[in-house]
């Protein structure tokens, strides 16, 4: 038995690479970044985290210590389900998804760390093991690039071993869009895995219209056409947009992933591991999507999801995000020739700077 012996949480605002835009979270310059730790009575430590564009991070760290720590001390660090599912049900009324799936997920992402180094393995061996090398795209934030910029960008992520590429649109006019995509697929080639992010901003009648003016792209798919409250929309793109659809980052339950799989709604199910109930819940949508023979994708914090794709065999492209913790982290995910390679470091194997990122506490 491991026993909890401490919970500790610690929030950090970082600064981006450069300014990032799309077409709903307007310019962003730094994003919020949650971690815990998770300490067993025999010293053995687990990392977890979460994030949030703009705002929201401390609400989730006060989940965390005031309703959460006092939960998991004493308990037993192993039960990971038992103790996900107390967490949930303790929540519960307080919101059934958002903030309160962030912040399990933090906690289980923790979990599943610890008792993967207490057992000396990494994760994505742990979980069972398929294949270390989960192909990768590029996630770019760059809607409003210059069309020069946006093409030099695309000329960076090959040069560091990507081969695949997804670009933001969702511009004030389809016609600005139609145009960046195409110049872009006339850059890459006609063969070139390309997809195309609206991060939410069309109508359901909108996005129908886009998916069929960008049909002759062959993209892999359209991302967040329309709301994700709007499952009849998505169906509506799928069918009569004519493209492939991914949605799945601002899904926060299993529950919403299952109603989009089985409407049909959905193409590639894009879950986000720090905020649909962490590695637990992240493996039982990649179960759901396999029995319904859909390839999963992913979203946001590469350096974790590597490990649960590294052990799906429905696994597709996974996304390498614009808020990397590169300059935070003692290992970067290695990409190599399209594929990011999963690490044999015990646990996850991420090593975060904490003097460094002690310099952008919030």
């Amino acid at each position: 038995m491991a026993k909890i012996d401490n919970v500790r949480t610690d929030l950090y605002r970082l600064p981006t690479p450069t300014a990032y835009s799309d077409s709903t979270h307007g310019v962003m310059v730094d994003f919020e970044l949650l971690t815990v730790r998770i300490r067993d009575a025999d010293g053995a430590e687990g990392l977890g985290y979460t994030y949030t564009v703009h705002a929201g991070a401390a609400a989730i760290q006060v989940m965390i210590d005031r309703y959460l720590a006092g939960r998991l001390a004493g308990q037993d660090a192993d039960d990971i389900e038992r103790l996900w599912q107390d967490m949930w049900w303790h929540l519960h009324y307080a919101g059934r998804g958002g903030h309160l799936t962030s912040a399990i997920s933090a906690v289980d992402i923790a979990l599943w760390d610890l008792k993967a180094r207490r057992a000396g393995l990494p994760l994505w061996r742990y979980f069972g093991g398929y294949d270390p090398q989960v192909p990768v795209y590029a996630g770019g934030i760059d809607l409003d690039f210059p069309i020069e910029e946006l093409l030099a960008q695309a000329d960076r992520f090959q040069e560091q071993g990507f081969r695949a590429i997804k670009m933001k649109v969702g511009r004030p006019s389809l016609r600005e869009d139609l145009e960046r995509v195409r110049r872009m697929r006339e850059h890459l080639g006609d063969d070139f895995p390309l997809m195309v992010d609206a991060n939410m901003k069309w109508s359901a009648d909108q996005a129908v219209a886009a998916g069929r003016a960008l049909r002759e792209f062959g993209l892999v798919w359209v991302e967040e056409p329309t709301i994700p409250d709007d499952v009849a929309g998505h169906l509506r793109v799928v069918r009569e947009g004519g493209v492939p659809v991914a949605t799945g980052e601002n899904l926060h339950t299993l529950y919403e992933f299952q109603t989009f799989i089985t409407a049909g709604a959905v193409t590639y199910p894009e879950p986000d591991v720090s905020n649909c109930g962490g590695m637990t819940v992240f493996r039982k949508i990649c179960a759901l999507a396999e029995a319904h023979n859909l390839p999963v994708t992913s979203h946001g914090v590469h350096d974790l999801t590597v490990h649960p794709l590294a052990s799906a065999p429905n696994r597709t492209y996974m996304e390498a995000h614009g808020f990397a913790l590169d300059r935070f982290l003692a290992e970067p995910l290695k990409i190599v020739n399209g594929c990011a390679i999963a690490p044999e470091r015990p646990g996850h194997g991420v090593e975060l700077d904490w003097d460094r990122l002690e310099s952008c506490r919030a």
